[in-house]
């Protein structure tokens, strides 16, 4: 049961150091801000590790404050982040849609029907 322990703490002490290094590396505020919850979770099974090997209740409030930090953390940072950090791809159409489409697929309404507007819409052209 101790050495289950043991590899326990050298796998979580591993999976510690490779999140702290992406949290430094990390080229976005969201690539730090998921490492950062990845670093609450793996601090929380390291409680419970600890708990266990301890065979005491005594860590449960703090496992419940940790939980609660964590989730609270991830609900903010995905509320006010505006979104992604990664540059929209620049270029030429497509091509995969047709020229009268907006983005939606939903068709453009430029105004060019011949001057019919929105009677020639509604179907009663201007003849």
């Amino acid at each position: 049961m101790t050495g289950v322990l043991i590899a326990a703490v050298v796998v979580l002490a591993v999976a510690a150091v490779l999140v702290t290094v992406r949290m430094a590396i990390g080229p976005t505020m969201l690539d730090r801000a998921i490492a950062f919850d990845v670093v609450v979770a793996i601090s929380i099974v390291a409680i419970s590790v600890d708990a266990a090997l301890r065979r005491t209740s005594e860590n449960l409030p703090l496992l419940l404050v940790a939980t609660l930090l964590g989730f609270v953390g991830s609900i903010s940072i995905a509320r006010f982040s505006p979104g992604s950090d990664d540059p929209e791809p620049s270029g030429g159409d497509d091509g995969d849609r047709a020229d009268d489409e907006e983005e939606d697929g939903a068709p453009v309404i430029d105004g060019s029907d011949g001057g019919a507007g929105a009677a020639g819409l509604a179907g009663e052209g201007t003849r």
